[in-house]
């Protein structure tokens, strides 16, 4: 894929004249093609229940018609209790995501939405999916390419994982399993849900933690309203930028991260192109463990254009910490870190958040820009007068805002979503 998006500007020669048009479309496309890179897929299967599906998209634009501004989604859904949830987010979440930007965003700006638009869009694919009265559920790890800038958003145990330039492996999600990760069972039991494992006769207790009632075995998921809606949609999102070194991307179900860890998996398959990788990493997991749940995997290249072998294995005497260093972007001559950054094979780490909580996610609006007969649900965007919108923050410990009156602000149904979410309110959804 090639394409990003810069913004037409005229340009005058050193003469003082205008420079032609075509030639400066000429450039334009040249720059194109040295700043953004090409990237490579792969995506390969086995079915043992018929619930996992995934996305793969590289024809979006965040202008539309305008190839510029191109960019690539890429998604693993793991249903459980049936596909349906799994087929309808596949089928709804791009589009719920998107409309929650704001429309004539520049490229930078619009990387800079992404992840609040991510949260909004998890949230309302789950609240449309249970007006539908149906029990399944899904994981979703869902990754947006735009040039060098990775967005990855997830919830359940799906995972997506980058394997940079020198071997160095790390993960691009947090897995949302009861059984290890401890945040999430304290916010599960402070919402009103209980954790523990499933009792037999006699009393003893088998398997894995789960929460109750309901009985999953993961905190975050889309769907599930059987299960207490403190079982939450609310993303981990990860945003990164690599350097023009490149890398891979492996996004998989848990059917390959029960067989193979993260490490196991990025060796495996080094050295292959995308399409290859994604069947060896399958045939790995299935050698491993046998073929005992639905198992997907997608490999992803992303490189430079005259750059397109996949990532080599790693000298065995390389020191990796000097090869890869994961950190955060500084507010502060961003530009020329950026730079510097990615002259040294430097992975950018630009933005994470995994709270549970929408006022913390959803951040602060000002509504002075705002009309002022109207107002946007910023999880539905549902127009609101005024009087109708209540804002994310009011009545929330975990606002950010010191003036609650300012937005977001929520429609009533999605206030009563995020209220339920957080323990306010008995959870369950009336079906229409």
């Amino acid at each position: 894929m090639e394409g990003s998006g810069g913004e037409g500007r005229r340009r005058r020669g050193g003469s003082g004249t205008m420079v032609p048009l075509a030639l400066l479309i000429g450039e334009e496309a040249r720059m194109e093609k040295m700043e953004h890179p090409r990237v490579r897929y792969g995506c390969a299967a086995q079915s043992k229940k018929g619930e996992d599906y995934f996305l793969i998209r590289t024809d979006c634009q965040r202008v539309h018609g305008d190839p510029s501004s191109s960019f690539s989604v890429f998604a693993v859904l793991d249903g459980h209790n049936g596909n349906a949830a799994a087929i309808y987010t596949r089928d709804n979440l791009l589009n719920h995501v998107m409309s929650a930007i704001p429309h004539g965003l520049g490229r930078e700006q619009w990387l800079q939405a992404l992840p609040r638009a991510l949260v909004a869009g998890f949230v309302k694919t789950d609240k449309e999916f249970q007006r539908k009265g149906q029990t399944s559920g899904t994981t979703v790890t869902f990754v947006i390419i735009d040039g060098w800038t990775i967005t990855v958003a997830s919830v359940g145990d799906s995972r997506c994982i980058l394997d940079a330039q020198g071997g160095v492996v790390s993960a691009l999600t947090v897995d949302h399993r009861l059984e290890e990760n401890v945040e999430e069972r304290e916010r599960v039991t402070a919402s009103g849900g209980e954790v523990g494992r499933l009792s037999i006769v006699g009393g003893a207790e088998i398997g894995p933690l789960r929460c109750w009632p309901g009985g999953l075995c993961l905190s975050r998921s889309i769907g599930d309203m059987d299960a207490g809606e403190f079982i939450v949609p609310v993303p981990y999102v990860k945003q990164v930028k690599l350097s023009k070194a490149g890398g891979r991307l492996i996004i998989a179900s848990d059917g390959i991260w029960d067989a193979l860890t993260s490490e196991m998996a990025a060796n495996s398959c080094r050295g292959l192109p995308a399409e290859l990788a994604a069947r060896q990493v399958v045939k790995e997991a299935l050698r491993t463990r046998g073929l005992k749940d639905d198992t997907t995997c997608i490999v992803v290249d992303i490189a430079q254009p005259d750059h397109l072998e996949p990532p080599p294995s790693p000298p065995k005497k390389l020191n990796k910490f000097k090869s890869f260093i994961l950190r955060k972007k500084s507010k502060d001559s961003a530009n020329k870190l950026a730079k510097k950054l990615s002259a040294v094979g430097i992975v950018e780490e630009i933005f994470e958040e995994g709270s549970a909580m929408l006022a913390e996610r959803l951040g602060n609006d000002s509504s002075a820009d705002k009309p002022s007969n109207m107002f946007t649900c910023a999880i539905c965007q549902a127009n609101l007068a005024p009087s109708e919108g209540v804002s994310v923050h009011a009545g929330s410990i975990f606002s950010t805002s010191s003036k609650p009156w300012e937005g977001p602000f929520l429609c009533a149904d999605c206030r009563n979503k995020k209220d339920a979410m957080e323990g306010k309110r008995p959870s369950g959804v009336r079906v229409l």
